[in-house]
């Protein structure tokens, strides 16, 4: 069975909830996790015995501080680590089965890439954006998907090894989707799994102070990187068209309209567009690359 290598970043802000999602880890079923909590740009607060602690000098941004905390599990683990399970410092496992189910579902399924918790809150409510398909429906119904969640997800190791890291210029915002669209193209499977849950507090993406325009650069960036040349012009206009039918507030719209342009302006390297084939793979699965 699978080695599990936990991830975990921490503003510093948090202790109380950091310390009841570490105990959460610490009571799953099955051997020991490999648990590395990274702090970005703060000291980090006192943790349990066995947890290996880093202090970052300063704030990668989310997929920057993943990518740390992966070479930090693999310079911990001697290479031992299969799966790489990555959590949100404010999330919970309410079960004691998670990595269980993990475990059996990296084993069962060879070409599995990544599995995508549910996130839940208080009341096993799963609000809509945090559903990853269009419309955010049945969220308590598992099955293939074409990206997943950041807060709460388990990544082979080895598809780490083929496709490369995060996008750490991304700081925020759409870095899981344009690691799905790679893990994808590779021939990989992602999966959303229903029954593995991350309790989380129901919150607003908007609450971020660089959401609006970091979403409106990393949609660019995310195009530009990785769709065909054709498709990347309707990929824009779709979701620009998207975000004015959502009417944000006045600010938020103008910090979207920015982003969006410097997302056209500076260029985000490499360009690797996707084969045709994934992009009919995903359409199949529901979410073509245009939406």
């Amino acid at each position: 069975m699978a080695n599990i290598g936990v991830v975990i970043l921490t503003m510093g802000d948090r202790p109380a909830e950091l310390r009841a999602l570490l105990d959460s880890v610490a009571a799953q079923e099955g051997g020991p996790a490999t648990v590395v909590v990274l702090a970005q740009g703060v000291a980090l607060p006192p943790l349990p015995d066995g947890v290996d602690g880093v202090e970052l000098p300063e704030n990668l941004g989310i997929p920057g501080g993943r990518n740390a905390g992966v070479r930090r599990l693999r310079e911990r683990g001697g290479g031992d680590v299969d799966v790489v399970v990555v959590l949100d410092d404010d999330g919970l496992l309410p079960r004691t089965d998670t990595f269980r189910l993990v475990r059996e579902a990296f084993a069962a399924n060879p070409r599995l890439g990544v599995a995508g918790f549910r996130i839940a809150d208080e009341t096993g409510a799963s609000q809509r954006r945090h559903v990853p398909r269009l419309g955010g429906r049945n969220p308590l119904v598992s099955g293939p998907v074409t990206t997943f969640l950041g807060g709460g997800h388990a990544i082979r190791m080895s598809v780490i090894d083929q496709v490369g890291d995060f996008p750490a210029p991304f700081f925020y915002a759409h870095e899981e989707t344009d690691f799905a669209w790679r893990a994808l193209d590779a021939g990989w499977e992602i999966d959303y799994r229903a029954d593995m849950v991350l309790q989380h507090p129901r919150t607003a993406a908007s609450r971020h102070k660089v959401y609006y325009r970091n979403t409106g650069r990393n949609r660019v960036w995310l195009a530009k990187r990785h769709l065909p040349g054709v498709l990347v012009p309707v990929y824009l206009a779709t979701w620009a068209a998207y975000t004015l039918v959502q009417r944000p507030p006045l600010s938020g719209l103008a910090a979207w309209w920015a982003g969006f342009f410097e997302g056209v302006r500076v260029p985000c390297p490499p360009r690797r567009p996707m084969r045709w084939r994934t992009a009919w793979r995903m359409a199949r699965l529901g979410r073509p690359p245009v939406f």
